[in-house]
């Protein structure tokens, strides 16, 4: 964007879920709540794995990441909503929309890559269990994060410095709670249709293309805990199944939003409350309610938590 056009327009409008007065107090009170509690889950997530060294593993090193960019994606655009419907006040500045799509895009994107992380965790698991210990080394591990991290900036960056390029000239209401590009650009003074062949080719497809991956990886290991009928097969089943509803979670409302960045506002809005809002608690509890170390370690944090406040003198 030219200097001329920033400095003509300095702030947006973000129009949120509702114009009602009840229904914004209502959203008030629910996000807040979910807010909060994805905070304190993953936070739960992130000590328990921290503290006790049964989990010192590479899958609960990756879920710990994990949890650590939900937090993040919960907390670029949700407290603000939140604080918008006490205060009234819906604006936002150029610099502030440009850095929710950077975050935005920098932690779906780094959770994207994370989720293949772990999908070939389990592979390698439960196809190539010899091989598991010298191809998933605590190394191999951190590389993986550092490089989703990496590709994460990548493409944020590149999310960012699309929309400098943008001509704005109003108006400046953007019909949804954070900014974004598919929301953004239909405020852009070009055509929208070459802006939407952008979107789909920089996230639409990348995201498709990365659920495909998964999908298929997912189904080489079902299959082949299907011919195992032991007890750690069973586990590797209902681990893998956890996964896979995260998976699908998360990668349904991108691809739908950035695969058909034209289509109705409403469909973006609530599929937008989904991953961005619901999908960071639904992970702590479909990883801790479904695995059982997990809910044994939480079960010795709290003991050794209580143990440590009886001592404490009075």
């Amino acid at each position: 964007m030219d200097v001329g056009n920033k400095s003509t327009m300095s702030e947006f409008v973000l129009l949120g879920l509702s114009n009602s007065w009840e229904l914004q107090m209502f959203f008030f009170m629910v996000f807040s709540l979910l807010y909060v509690a994805t905070m304190v889950g993953n936070s739960l997530i992130v000590i328990t794995v921290t503290v006790d060294p049964h989990l010192h593993s590479p899958m609960y090193f990756l879920l710990t990441n994990l949890s650590i960019i939900d937090m993040s994606l919960a907390s670029f655009a949700t407290p603000k909503m939140i604080t918008d419907y006490l205060t009234g006040h819906k604006t936002i500045s150029f610099d502030g929309c440009l850095t929710q799509i950077f975050f935005l895009h920098l932690f779906t994107g780094t959770e994207i890559i994370l989720l293949m992380a772990m999908s070939f965790d389990r592979y390698i698991a439960i196809c190539k269990p010899l091989h598991y210990a010298s191809v998933i080394s605590p190394q191999v591990c951190v590389a993986l994060v550092v490089a989703s991290w990496i590709m994460g900036v990548m493409h944020s960056m590149s999310q960012v410095i699309f929309a400098l390029t943008l001509p704005f000239c109003g108006p400046y209401e953007v019909d949804s709670f954070f900014c974004d590009l598919p929301v953004v650009f239909q405020l852009a003074c070009v055509d929208t249709y070459v802006l939407g062949l952008f979107m789909i080719s920089t996230s639409g497809i990348i995201a498709l293309s990365c659920f495909i991956v998964l999908f298929n990886s997912y189904v080489i290991v079902l299959v082949t805990v299907k011919h195992h009928s032991s007890r750690g097969s069973s586990k590797a089943l209902s681990t893998c199944t956890a996964h896979f509803i995260v998976v699908f979670l998360f990668f349904g409302p991108c691809i739908f939003i950035y695969m058909w960045p034209l289509s109705s506002f409403l469909t973006d809005k609530i599929l937008s409350v989904f991953y961005t809002i619901f999908t960071p608690i639904l992970n702590p509890i479909i990883y801790t309610l479904r695995n059982q170390e997990v809910k044994i370690a939480m079960r010795k944090l709290k003991n050794r938590f209580l143990n440590f406040n009886k001592a404490m003198p009075s």
